[in-house]
């Protein structure tokens, strides 16, 4: 039995990555989109295409669906999905504050449909080793966790220069860099001593974010999410006794190529996967049932929105 998704929206995302997951899960297929533009979504190669988002809401035929719009509209179509009775993969950030996220999480609970925030870098094998390794005590005590998220490129005409479309820096790569926290430590853990250096464009949003502070009275946390620095992505937690962190370019977005993470200075190697298609067939098949099935809690994304309207009123 396959879960029959349909898409609101044909975007970049969708069009690089998210219609070949679908394509290729084993539990899943593409039954719709609708966009703005018929002959993009047409190009996702669905069984339909329909002319609304409504319209795909009241199909009767469509058992999930993948949102993937601007920022600013997750929160209207995520509700009217879940009131409409299908389950729901929504583009991070889930919401563009917590309340949202809050509100979003309190629908699929009443409703009985499932709400998944779509970071996918958490369903990648090597972050669920370096989770895996961190929870087996094998670096002791976590003391601290250092991540980087940093790219240069314009975002002129784009919905990340408009503070009004949930742009800036923080919403769009410190996202990964929350959730990276929120898997290792752990949904309770209280951010204390926070720090917070930001630059900001001529829209007002952030490009460039830097935080530090203290998890649990305990971690220490350190953070750059930055549209205007060098490519840069970096993913290291210290312990008591060990250190485990990601190896290569690409601490968040490994897709369709091999990588490595050191475990106390010994390295550990993944074999090429796509963790997008991993994501989809997880999510179907918890929809489906499966008991073994893993997604990203909803109770993480809510802590996520959490942490990062900490950060963006600091």
């Amino acid at each position: 039995m396959n879960v029959r998704w349909g898409f609101l929206g044909a975007g970049a995302i969708a069009q690089t990555a998210l219609a070949g997951a679908v394509h290729a899960a084993s539990n899943a297929n593409l039954y719709a989109v609708a966009s703005r533009d018929h002959a993009r979504s047409w190009s996702l190669s669905p069984e339909f295409v329909f002319d609304s988002y409504e319209d795909l809401l009241d199909s009767r035929e469509v058992d999930a669906v993948y949102i993937s719009l601007a920022n600013h509209q997750h929160f209207e179509w995520v509700i009217a999905a879940l009131e409409a009775g299908k389950h729901v993969l929504c583009e991070k950030p889930l919401g563009l504050n917590a309340l949202e996220v809050l509100f979003m999480a309190q629908t699929a609970e009443s409703t009985g449909k499932l709400l998944v925030e779509a970071v996918w870098s958490r369903w990648h094998p090597r972050f669920r080793r370096l989770v895996e390794i961190i929870q087996s005590g094998e670096i002791g005590e976590v003391r601290k966790i250092s991540t980087a998220f940093t790219f240069e490129g314009s975002i002129e005409g784009n919905y990340r220069a408009n503070p009004q479309m949930g742009g800036g820096a923080l919403l769009d790569v410190g996202v990964y860099e929350v959730h990276a926290w929120v898997g290792i430590s752990g949904v309770a853990q209280e951010l204390t001593s926070l720090s917070v250096d930001r630059s900001l464009g001529a829209s007002g949003v952030d490009l460039t974010t830097k935080v530090s502070g203290v998890l649990a009275n305990s971690s220490a946390v350190e953070s750059i999410s930055s549209f205007e620095q060098p490519e840069f992505q970096k993913l290291e937690v210290v312990g008591s006794h060990g250190t485990v962190s990601m190896l290569g370019e690409a601490a968040f977005t490994t897709w369709n190529a091999t990588s490595a993470l050191a475990v106390n200075g010994l390295e550990e190697e993944f074999a090429a996967v796509d963790a997008y298609q991993i994501m989809v067939e997880q999510v179907s098949a918890k929809i489906l049932g499966d008991p073994a099935a893993w997604v990203v809690p909803i109770v993480d994304s809510v802590r996520v929105a959490q942490i990062l309207n900490q950060i963006s009123t600091s």
